[in-house]
């Protein structure tokens, strides 16, 4: 055999991986299987024991114990650098998003909003001070955070905030109401944002740094939720509460501010929804090759292959479709428009991919013995926030035709 036909002749193709497919682990080098099996081993151990139980009462128990020890993973703040932060990469800090999704998308959203919202804005946008002050506590989950955005009256268009911030002398006087704000009531750190009589064109929004122990303050808890049931979710409301000149965030103006900080937050739902259409996928396919029906297990029906075909098609392209945005996030090169493509994709894969597998394991899917119901709702969630579809769809179609379709 001459070295031209050995060189031609194909190597032994490994087992096909039901798990993995498309041999997307072969994207991942030793230090990002570390870090996406450490987080899986931990939320395996600490989370999915008790997760049905805290969702059925519609409750978080032990939240900051579990700061604590997500802050102990190098989960909080993960992919910034410096100041207690792990500085991991964007890919890695995405595989962590998808292994605790997997397990609830309220735990997820602990993380996201602590890292991506609160410490990211504290790290991109505030002053030497603040960041000494706050990050490294947030980091290690001593000190939890929130970030109030979103009001009663005013979701998908924040321009039109009605929180307002005046000047008192040297100080800020904060007065308003943030609603669905994930970490509320048991943050000792608040990024909040509001109108102001500065900037160039009249009133500017900014952010602010307020300690939640502030008088006139105060964050009640949101319940009677039907989604994200195993989170904390609160109205946060600033009654004249008096800030220092230094409470703003120097660097943020406008809501160039807020939006960046939500942009690094839907990176991580990109991923997060995957991990929530894995559990769910990976329970109907057990269920499918268990489960007997006219003498024989139900994943040996056409019908059943056919779904399972499906689910795993789109849940794979969504995993792809996020390693993708990854390494363009690692490369500096991701656009806000890229990652409304894949929050946009991936949540709304996800969802489908719940319902599927909820029609295999039949009556049983709606039973928390099985994660698929409880992924269901929390996506329900998910597909709202940190931006709609609609207003995805309008990011997009604004970035294709060149005409805005807000207003």
């Amino acid at each position: 055999m001459t070295s031209t036909e050995s060189a031609a002749k194909p190597s032994k193709l490994p087992p096909f991986d039901a798990t993995d497919p498309l041999g997307i682990d072969d994207l991942l080098g030793p230090d990002d299987l570390a870090i996406r099996d450490t987080v899986r081993t931990w939320a395996t151990d600490r989370v999915l024991p008790h997760i049905a139980e805290w969702y059925e009462k519609g409750e978080l128990p032990g939240v900051r114990e579990l700061a604590r020890e997500l802050g102990a993973l190098g989960a909080l703040g993960m992919s910034l650098d410096g100041y207690g932060c792990a500085g991991a990469s964007a890919v890695q800090y995405g595989l962590a998003c998808l292994e605790l999704e997997a397990a609830d998308s309220g735990i997820r959203s602990l993380v996201s909003v602590q890292g991506s919202l609160a410490m990211y804005a504290i790290h991109r946008f505030g002053s030497e001070e603040q960041k000494q002050r706050w990050l490294p506590g947030m980091a290690a989950g001593e000190i939890i955070g929130c970030f109030g955005l979103t009001e009663p009256d005013h979701g998908s268009d924040p321009a039109g905030m009605r929180t307002y911030a005046k000047r008192d002398g040297e100080d800020w006087v904060l007065t308003g109401r943030k609603m669905w704000i994930t970490n509320g009531s048991v943050a000792g750190v608040a990024i909040v944002w509001a109108q102001t009589d500065e900037g160039d064109e009249g009133r500017g929004i900014r952010g602010f740094v307020v300690p939640t122990d502030t008088p006139g303050f105060s964050a009640p808890e949101i319940h009677h939720k039907w989604s994200l049931r195993a989170s904390v979710t609160s109205e946060l409301v600033m009654d004249g509460v008096r800030l220092p000149a230094d409470a703003v965030l120097p660097d943020a103006k406008g809501l160039r501010g807020p939006l960046s900080c939500l942009s690094h937050a839907r990176y991580g739902i990109v991923w997060g929804a995957m991990g929530a259409a894995r559990a769910s996928f990976e329970s109907a396919l057990d269920y499918a090759r268990t489960r007997e029906q006219f003498g024989r297990p139900i994943g040996g029906f056409q019908l059943t292959q056919a779904k399972l075909a499906d689910m795993a098609v789109e849940l794979h392209k969504g995993i792809l479709l996020a390693h993708h945005l990854g390494r363009r996030m690692d490369a500096g090169r991701l656009r806000p428009e890229q990652v409304s493509f894949g929050k946009l994709n991936n949540v709304r894969e996800a969802i489908e991919i719940c319902r599927t597998s909820r029609t295999i394991l039949g009556a049983n899917g709606i039973s928390l013995e099985y994660p698929v119901m409880r992924h269901a709702t929390n996506l329900e969630s998910v597909l709202t926030y940190e931006g709609t579809v609609e207003m995805h769809q309008l990011v997009l179609g604004k970035a294709l035709t060149g005409l805005d379709a807000f207003r």
